[in-house]
């Protein structure tokens, strides 16, 4: 390619106050590169560094390794030496080395996904070269074997072989513990240092038959080349699945001074977080450990302490720690390091104010100064994104249409989740006690890997500590449980940004992999049996706990009214029950876009007579049954109505083929001729002569009532008794008809002219009446194509986009599975078209219908009742194609009302 050999920068600076870059960057330096400029811009205190672009791990995924390196190896080194002026250190020098940390940086944040490379620059001559300068050997060989073991995992490939397997290099750690008698890495002498290196060392050759690398310019490229490669790993993939992020972004590359947090008393490393992540309390927070590098705090494998004195005495409360003991062995950053604290407490609320959001940090603190090594606008539950995000308004940081905009409408998922019913918590026998990392609640049963979290319809996932290898199973299971580590461990931040709920650093628990068991306090639980998780106290729980619907924050309702207060596009809802229409009324729905009248049928007391219908030789046997049908449909809609209280309610029309209605077991059958006297053999012919080859594209929808009126006539007649009846009562009702799966205007007016014959007729015999409307479903595209003639007599459209979508595409939605998944993986497809609205295909069919329609009536009303419309980009476009309303499930219908408001308000920018 030749455009890629152009005269382009491709390497960006920054560090001592200056940068090349900036915060709008992001898409070309990575959200960590970026605001590593930004930081370095504002004066905050950065280890030098540089970014290598995201455009080059594209050209490296074109053109391999060896011409990126050739395209970027003059500017490295440019932007090296610029670090070595800074530092007073020379790269590869064996007297006074520096050493650079490697890490990712996606224009999104991914904690955990991608690779991280520290203390780069090592080898045995160096290290003696550290020792001198520093004259702290402990410090010196600790850094040389946490490279050795990061290296070797990252860019060597040295990974557990299986899911029993440990770390090669935690077992060499674990079995030298054991033979020395201790338990923490802090306890290693030089020697056992020493000895870790060169056990480390002969793992790798014997794992890789290659030796460790001496050079640090070959340490640096094998660690650069290895963070590209990571953007393409199984984890990074899933993740970027998981959130719905495009593969072709890439990622940046972050080269830094390596500032140490291991180097004694007088250092450490610390993540903190500007607002609590978790609820959104605005309260300081955040862990750290003394000497100890930044992986440290976020692997799990040494619980962190808490910075700010509030956090503190909040930690040891829940641990049921004494002030006593909490103040001597677990003091607070504020406390033990006053100064450092105030420093640090400075930046974040400069860095809050210079962001207008609540910020996730990293921090090391190097024999007395504070380095800031990241900033990012963090990860967050939901709970805490509309508690930070209404906070913000009111304190006027940001205006309403940012806070619109700033709401992410998938995460209001979490908010609507069951909660631990109170009353059930009183008996709930509470085993252990953790920390609350993540909020909500959870019941399952215990799986000890990531890859049995499918095991079990619902699991809860108990680790040590958890691992970015786990993401898949972390995103299946229903809660997450650790023994080690802190409030912003690895399993804290991943669960948080999922909304899933976790409990980290339960110490109590001891676990044993091999076994498959949880022991606490001496009772022993295994795969498969049933905990429970409360993520909003740490409490961990026996058993089964019941839950109940939640109730939904004061916050969460202003920001309902805000997004009404913007919002043209109306929401309803699809119910089928008059306790689904009141959920949805709870959530704001203003009206039902969809009611599926067969759903009805399937009850035990009403299948007999729709079977009976539908065995039925003669229209006299049809009716007959269908009058059974009449008083239970009626009553179904007087229902739906009274709790709509006078809002729009669209009921569509029979929909399925029959077939679906019969019994296709043989017992089942025999019983049905039983009741209704007739022989086993009448029934069988009628289940065969009923069976299609394409039931989707069969004798359903519209060509069911054009075949068998009486059907149509029952269901209308069910509709207006129930409207008039409730209308009786005081009630305003504003019923919708809607026939399903029209494709030529003539079978629209058939049935049109039963609806309206039988509607007149009712109002006839009762002596009043009520406005109704009558319209149809646009699912199939030739309606599409023909709206100008069928808007001609329809009162509304209704766009079925699951049905548009199968026979647009030609997929069938019963089978599509088993090569959709295919299709994304390999870039066929870049969304599942059943639950992202194909915008250039199925939307022209919808943007075409909508367009033609209203060439014929200028005021038709226009929706949609597919799946499509409870998905925040599927709303945007439905907002552009100027719909009436999206109609979705109860528990979207709050997302769709965001959603909505911000296309209005995306509009208008």
């Amino acid at each position: 390619m030749e455009t890629t050999t152009e005269i382009k920068t491709r390497v960006y600076r920054f560090g001592n106050k200056k940068a090349d870059g900036k915060s709008a960057m992001k898409n070309l330096l990575g959200g960590k590169g970026a605001n590593l400029a930004e930081m370095s811009r504002i004066g905050i205190p950065v280890p030098p560094g540089f970014t290598i672009t995201t455009e080059v791990c594209t050209e490296y995924n074109e053109l391999g390794r060896k011409k990126v390196i050739s395209l970027i190896k003059s500017e490295v080194e440019k932007a090296v030496q610029e670090i070595e002026e800074t530092m007073g250190a020379k790269f590869g020098d064996d007297d006074d080395p520096l050493l650079l940390s490697v890490r990712s940086g996606a224009r999104v944040s991914m904690p955990g996904m991608m690779d991280t490379v520290l203390n780069l620059g090592l080898n045995d001559d160096a290290v003696e070269g550290i020792v001198k300068k520093t004259g702290n050997e402990r410090f010196a060989w600790d850094s040389y074997r946490r490279f050795i073991q990061m290296y070797g995992g990252v860019v060597m490939g040295m990974k557990p072989e299986s899911k029993e397997d440990e770390d090669p290099f935690e077992e060499i750690i674990d079995n030298l513990k054991e033979k020395r008698h201790i338990k923490l890495d802090t306890d290693f002498t030089i020697q056992d240092l020493q000895d870790l290196v060169y056990d480390f060392k002969d793992v790798v050759k014997k794992k890789t038959g290659k030796n460790f690398p001496t050079d640090p310019w070959d340490q640096l490229w094998g660690a650069v080349m290895a963070v590209f490669d990571s953007w393409n790993g199984k984890r990074a993939q899933y993740y970027r699945k998981i959130h719905s992020y495009p593969a072709d972004w890439g990622t940046a590359v972050n080269v830094q001074a390596m500032v140490f947090g291991n180097m004694g008393l007088d250092s450490g490393t610390g993540v903190c977080f500007t607002r609590d992540a978790g609820t959104g309390e605005n309260v300081f927070n955040g862990e750290y450990l003394i000497n100890a590098q930044g992986e440290d705090v976020v692997a799990g494998v040494r619980t962190p302490q808490q910075i700010t004195r509030l956090g503190s005495e909040r930690w040891a409360k829940l641990a049921q720690i004494s002030e006593e003991d909490r103040k001597t062995d677990y003091p607070s950053l504020e406390e033990l390091m006053p100064e450092i604290y105030q420093e640090l407490d400075g930046y974040q609320k400069t860095l809050e104010d210079h962001y207008r959001d609540m910020q996730d940090m990293e921090f090391t603190i190097q024999q007395g100064k504070l380095w800031i090594l990241q900033t990012r606008n963090g990860k967050r539950t939901g709970a805490a994104m509309v508690k930070i995000t209404m906070d913000l308004l009111e304190e006027g940081v940001i205006d309403e249409k940012e806070a619109l905009l700033r709401i992410d409408p998938a995460k209001l998922d979490e908010l609507l989740h069951p909660v631990f019913d109170p009353n059930a918590l009183l008996d709930a026998e509470i085993i252990a006690q953790g920390l609350p990392a993540s909020p909500g609640a959870a019941t399952g049963q215990i799986v000890f890997f990531a890859e049995e979290a499918k095991k079990y319809k619902n699991t809860i996932l108990v680790r040590t500590e958890t691992s970015p290898e786990d993401l898949e199973g972390m995103d299946l299971a229903r809660g997450i449980l650790t023994a080690r580590g802190g409030m912003t461990s690895h399993a804290a931040v991943v669960a948080r940004g999922m909304g899933k709920c976790c409990i980290s650093g339960a110490g109590a628990l001891k676990i044993n992999y091999k076994k498959r068991t949880l022991t606490v306090d001496g009772k022993e639980f295994h795969d498969g049996d049933w905990i429970s998780l409360n993520g909003s106290t740490g409490n961990i729980i026996e058993g089964k706990v019941a839950t109940r619907q939640p109730e939904l924050s004061g916050e969460f309702g202003e920001l309902m009214d805000l997004s009404d207060k913007y919002t043209r596009m109306k929401v309803r809802t699809n119910a089928d029950t008059p306790k689904d229409a009141l959920v949805a009324r709870n959530f704001g729905a203003q009206g039902i876009g969809l009611t599926r009248t067969e759903h009805m049928f399937f009850e035990v007391d009403r299948i007999k007579a729709m079977r009976e219908m539908i065995l039925a030789t003669t229209v006299k046997g049809r009716k007959h049954a269908l009058r059974e049908l009449l008083p239970m449909q009626r009553s179904d809609f007087e229902g739906i109505f009274e709790a709509m209280q006078g809002l729009p309610v669209t009921i569509r029309l029979l929909d399925p083929p029959l077939h679906e209605f019969v019994p296709h077991q043989l017992a089942t059958q025999k019983e049905l001729a039983e009741d209704l006297h007739i022989s086993l053999d009448a029934v069988k012919s009628k289940v065969a002569a009923l069976e299609e080859f394409n039931p989707m594209l069969g004798h359903r929808g519209c060509r069911l009532g054009n075949t068998y009126p009486e059907i149509t006539e029952m269901q209308t007649r069910a509709i207006i008794e129930a409207a008039l009846n409730v209308k009786e009562k005081g009630i305003d009702v504003h019923p919708e008809i809607m026939v399903p799966l029209v494709g030529t205007v003539n079978e629209f007016v058939e049935q049109e002219k039963v609806i309206r014959e039988t509607a007149e007729a009712i109002f006839a015999r009762r002596k009043t009446k009520i406005n109704y409307s009558v319209g149809t479903m646009i699912e199939i595209p030739r309606a599409a194509l023909m709206a100008d003639k069928i808007a001609e007599h329809a009162d509304f459209f209704s766009f079925g986009t699951n049905d548009l979508t199968q026979m647009t595409y030609g997929y069938s939605r019963d089978d599509a599975s088993k090569f959709l998944p295919i299709y994304l993986e390999k870039g066929i497809l870049k969304e599942d078209p059943f639950e992202v609205m194909d915008q250039e295909g199925v939307g022209q069919l919808v943007l075409m219908g909508t367009e033609r329609g209203r060439k014929s009536k200028p005021h038709l009303k226009v929706g949609i009742c597919g799946e499509h419309g409870g998905e925040p980009s599927s709303v945007e476009f439905c907002h552009r194609a100027g719909m009436n309303y999206v109609s979705c499930s109860p528990f979207r219908v709050p997302i769709a009302r965001v959603a909505a408001a911000q296309a209005a308000i995306m509009e208008e920018k």
